[in-house]
């Protein structure tokens, strides 16, 4: 029995280790503050094995190119916060529109900076990774963002390589409204912006809540849907290693993305 004054002695135990509940696998995401779809989508997306692990940004609830300009101040204190004793196999900055407006390039060397172990990601450079091994040369975006983020977003797909046969956006401002857009409209809007012309119909933003019905859409339309979390998610399992054929979030899944595997 304890008693006050008593200093405790533990037996000596040989305790069993093993490589944790993430034994294939961890992925890290630097998420907006204001992200209401994200965390939820990664999780559902991860197989077996593989961590999703998460930290964010403080973020105005206004979404222009000027707001998502100031993301790369933050960056590299956010990427060194994510599991830094145990080195995640992958770290990438979740959202669309402050990827391309501040270079995928420029993100990377910050996440590098306060997280040197890991392979650098971006948001567009997993939707860009899918589109690619989806063979997509003709595209139809839509967007909750206002028409300024828009046209960047435009400028950035075309310079990729991508015709963009149109972009549509909803005009709306904050992340607590792109989170708030219910999945049935993303379903209603992609229908009334689909064209038969397009090779694969792409809806932006990770914030949004789009790939709850990104299969279902694929099944009307007969072609590709990628959303960005899933695009992203995708890419983020191909280089960390892991090639699992994840049912029931659109056709990239069935797709190895051989190129991305590490070496």
């Amino acid at each position: 029995m304890f008693k006050t004054g008593d200093q405790v002695v533990s037996a000596l135990r040989q305790v069993d280790l093993d490589k944790g509940r993430h034994w294939r696998a961890k992925l890290g995401f630097i998420l907006m503050s204001t992200d209401l779809a994200a965390e939820c989508d990664m999780t559902d997306m991860a197989p077996e094995g593989v961590a999703v692990h998460f930290t964010r940004l403080k973020t105005e609830d206004y979404t222009t190119n000027e707001t998502l300009a100031r993301h790369i101040e933050a960056m590299a204190d956010a990427a060194g916060r994510i599991q830094p004793d145990t080195k995640p196999d992958v770290i990438s900055y979740s959202c669309t529109s402050g990827s391309i407006v501040n270079g995928e390039q420029n993100v990377m060397d910050e996440i590098l900076k306060g997280a040197p172990y890991v392979q650098p990601m971006t948001l567009v450079t997993g939707v860009v990774d899918a589109l690619r091994e989806l063979d997509v040369k003709k595209l139809v975006v839509g967007t909750p963002y206002l028409d300024e983020i828009n046209t960047a977003e435009a400028e950035f797909l075309i310079a990729k390589g991508f015709e963009v046969l149109d972009i549509q956006g909803l005009n709306l401002t904050t992340g607590i409204e792109f989170g708030s857009v219910t999945p049935d409209y993303w379903k209603k809007f992609a229908l009334e912006i689909d064209r038969t012309d397009a090779d694969a119909l792409f809806l932006s933003c990770g914030g949004i809540r789009a790939l709850e019905v990104a299969e279902e859409i694929e099944q009307l339309i007969g072609k590709p849907v990628v959303t960005s979390n899933q695009g992203q998610m995708w890419s983020c399992l191909r280089r960390a290693g892991i090639t699992d054929q994840v049912k029931g979030f659109g056709q990239i899944f069935s797709k190895p993305g051989t190129s991305l595997l590490p070496k």
